[in-house]
């Protein structure tokens, strides 16, 4: 395996994400008209960045995402099962406060490190990067890659991922609706953390188009949990 180009980008707005509920199960729900707007916007956003091959989640509005990229550039995109979001388990469609500190006190325990914490009736952290990191080391094969996932996903996998991010910088606890994580590296496995470079973390929406400020739990779970507010 050689150096490759790591492109995520986060799906597009959906009626959930504005409704603030733990929103994690397959298929999902579809984009909003917000979302398809999004969506519509992201070729351009990655304009002039060489894309070799394109993955999918296995949810819904994933796949919408990257299909106006996938016209564009002539690609199938590829549906992996691995890239899909953190599942909220026992937590799954709520959106009150104390079900979403429950899914955010977890994410923050791995954030810490901590990666033996265990979302009610579903993951830990080792299971959530094993699954992400094999979508990876298949995509390896190409040298660039973009990857459409989800928000809690691509923050933590990052977060965790690459040797200069640092979790306490406000910057990296928001990652808006088709957002891009832009990072560099050579996958080396899931017992190798810090094999990757992060080039850039534009957190806002493709073409500019950022909804409202909505209580997002996937979106801005790290900044509602340290008191920042979410966006969408």
């Amino acid at each position: 395996m050689g150096t490759m180009r790591l492109i995520l980008i986060r799906h597009g707005q959906t009626p959930n994400n504005i409704r603030g509920l733990l929103d994690t199960a397959v298929p999902g729900p579809g984009l909003t008209p917000l979302g398809l707007k999004q969506s519509q916007a992201v070729p351009e956003e990655v304009e002039g960045q060489r894309i070799d091959a394109l993955y999918a989640s296995n949810l819904t509005r994933t796949q919408l995402t990257a299909t106006p990229l996938a016209a564009v550039r002539a690609l199938d995109p590829l549906v992996r099962d691995g890239i899909r979001e953190i599942s909220a388990g026992d937590l799954e469609m709520k959106g009150d406060q104390e079900s979403i500190m429950a899914y955010l006190k977890v994410l923050m325990s791995w954030f810490g490190g901590d990666l033996s914490a265990r979302i009610p009736g579903a993951d830990n952290g080792f299971e959530v990067l094993e699954r992400f990191d094999a979508v990876v080391a298949e995509a390896a094969a190409h040298e660039s890659v973009a990857m459409v996932s989800h928000g809690a996903m691509i923050r933590f996998w990052a977060a965790h991922r690459a040797r200069n991010v640092d979790w306490t910088d406000p910057k990296y606890r928001m990652l808006g609706n088709t957002g891009t994580v832009t990072l560099e590296g050579e996958p080396t496995g899931s017992d190798a953390p810090g094999g990757w470079t992060l080039l850039d973390w534009h957190a806002e929406a493709a073409g500019g188009l950022q909804g409202d400020d909505i209580p997002d739990p996937t979106g801005g779970a790290a900044g509602t949990a340290l008191g920042g507010k979410p966006h969408s």
